[in-house]
């Protein structure tokens, strides 16, 4: 009996429902948000080169999403995606309150670690500056992503923030601001003033837990 065909005869969809996610694999869960309905030996088939072609599960969350469109297509990709940003979407209300810059790390580190891409990511605060959301602006490639402050401040109207911060990798790994990063940091300064927003600061995250204030 082949890969594919124990994967079909085990019902890991079933399995997951009844037991848990930790009785499949890592290519039975993938083959399971691959399928739109019952997980099938294709969807074994599929995960399994995807996993193999882009390093396992840690992979995954650190490919562009046009890159994995390109490898299974716009709709079984946006899957993914989605289902990497669902543990990213937890409300941080009760768990993080800004006192200081370095209260920012442990904020952003979750959604910008490992980043081939450089991403802009913001966090936005309510009155008592508590994180209520962590959300993702732009992404753009290993040598910078956009800032636009208008998006920035828009994001954080929308999610009813009344202070922010916000952060960028550095796919390098040298958290070093540029000085590029220091004027996006007086733009926000700026544009905050005009919202009537508290802005909290930017960071800059590198590798091994590596960072600095912009």
């Amino acid at each position: 009996m082949t890969a594919v065909d124990l994967f079909a005869a085990t019902q890991p969809q079933e399995r997951l429902l009844i037991h848990g996610p930790d009785t499949l694999t890592d290519v039975e869960l993938v083959a399971v948000l691959l399928s739109a309905r019952q997980a099938s030996a294709s969807a074994f088939t599929v995960a399994t080169r995807l996993l193999r072609t882009v390093g396992g599960v840690p992979g995954l969350s650190r490919h562009h999403p046009d890159a994995l469109r390109r490898l299974v297509g716009e709709s079984l990709a946006a899957r993914l995606v989605a289902a990497l940003a669902l543990p990213l979407r937890r409300d941080l209300g009760d768990v993080v309150t800004v006192a200081e810059t370095a209260d920012l790390v442990p904020v952003f580190r979750p959604m910008l670690h490992g980043r081939r891409r450089e991403c802009l990511a913001v966090a936005v605060c309510d009155r008592r500056n508590r994180v209520t959301a962590v959300r993702a602006v732009t992404d753009g490639d290993s040598a910078g992503a956009p800032f636009p402050v208008r998006d920035i401040v828009a994001t954080v109207l929308r999610h009813d923030g009344h202070a922010f911060a916000i952060a960028h990798n550095h796919p390098s790994g040298d958290p070093t601001p540029s000085a590029q990063d220091r004027g996006s940091t007086k733009r926000c300064w700026g544009a905050a003033e005009l919202a009537g927003l508290n802005f909290l600061g930017h960071v800059v995250l590198g590798e091994h837990d590596t960072w600095a204030s912009a």
